[in-house]
């Protein structure tokens, strides 16, 4: 018998997949369970709308993403803070501070997660700090630390 898997399944396929499994399995376990639905011409038209539906939502996530990462680039926050002598900060700026000064200086709000700092910044500079916006989005922000 043909299904339409609702589920990822180890050893028959992903959520999505059209796979031929025995009829047994199919009905006793795989249908009864919701795991998979039979696939009729009607359940597979639906499912290349939802499967269209998708892709075109992933299509305007990367599109946003994108113009997100160029307003990135043209920007540059500056923080200020205080330090002792030979520049070192006391404490450190971490990626929430970052996010933070982002949205307030430029009204950009980005997930503190997608800011990729290998260390806190720790000492008075300039320092560009990366941020992976999307799959294949990256951009780079410049930041200023003062006194």
């Amino acid at each position: 018998m043909i299904v339409i898997l609702n589920r990822d399944i180890k050893g028959t396929g992903k959520a999505g997949d059209v796979v031929k499994v025995s009829d047994g399995y199919a009905r006793n376990m795989l249908i009864p369970k919701g795991w998979a639905l039979e696939a009729t011409k009607g359940n597979i038209n639906t499912l290349e709308k939802v499967k269209a539906k998708k892709a075109e939502e992933e299509a305007a996530r990367k599109a946003a993403a994108e113009e997100l990462a160029e307003k990135i680039g043209n920007v540059e926050v500056v923080i200020k803070t205080k330090a002792g002598e030979g520049g070192r900060l006391f404490g450190s700026i971490t990626s929430k501070d970052v996010s933070d000064a982002l949205e307030q200086q430029h009204q950009i709000k980005v997930d503190k997660k997608k800011i990729q700092m290998a260390q806190p910044i720790k000492a008075l500079g300039t320092f560009d700090v990366k941020m992976k916006l999307y799959s294949e989005v990256n951009a780079t922000l410049t930041v200023k630390v003062t006194d």
